[in-house]
């Protein structure tokens, strides 16, 4: 109804348009309402919401990923002061799961250099966390091993200077924790509801 009024208000403005400018006016028999094409104003869209940040420590089934690497001073088992906060999220996440019992601190090597060269030095960077974890963040002992299985163990090409780095690395495995049980109901529309467990 509304669009209609509209349309004979425009029509009899054209024909007065038209009375004015000196032509004959035309008068429409039809009292239908005219279509009016045209692009509609745009619709503002939402931003969408900014990603996540990763986060730097994640416990995940078996193994507790750091998405940064321990950085050492080169050839020691020095840990720099710039990998402090990371292994304060470490033990943080460690206590925060008391479902962990186990877990073995693995240092590993890139190809460079002799095997036995390489597997002392991960192995003494592999204590040498465990050592952070226990004296300076406070981790229980009794909870955590460590060993260095030198270059054995890559998982990038040790041909290239990137797949070397990616080589060079310390990883937390979980080899003990308990089993999280989780209880659900279900509704009757067929809704879970987690009622126990994690």
């Amino acid at each position: 109804m509304h669009i209609q009024r509209k349309s004979r208000l425009i029509v009899a403005g054209l024909v007065a348009s038209v009375a004015i400018a000196g032509c004959a006016p035309r008068v429409f028999a039809d009292t239908s309402g005219l279509a009016i094409n045209g692009t509609a104003a745009p619709v503002a869209v939402a931003e969408p919401p900014p990603p996540e940040p990763q986060k730097r420590v994640e416990v995940r089934e078996n193994k507790i990923i750091i998405n940064e690497k321990i950085q050492f001073l080169v050839n020691s088992d020095k840990i720099l002061e710039a990998s402090h906060s990371l292994l304060d999220e470490v033990a943080k996440a460690i206590k925060d799961n008391p479902q962990i019992k186990k877990i073995e601190i693995e240092g590993h090597a890139s190809a460079e250099g002799s095997d036995a060269k390489n597997q002392s030095l991960s192995d003494r960077r592999a204590k040498a966390v465990k050592k952070y974890l226990t004296k300076t963040a406070g981790v229980t002992e009794g909870i955590l091993s460590s060993k260095g299985f030198g270059e054995t163990r890559p998982i990038a090409d040790n041909e290239t200077e990137d797949g070397r780095e990616k080589n060079r690395r310390v990883e937390f495995t979980i080899t003990e924790q308990d089993v999280v049980k989780t209880k659900v109901e279900i509704d009757d529309k067929g809704n879970e509801k987690v009622v126990s467990g994690g």
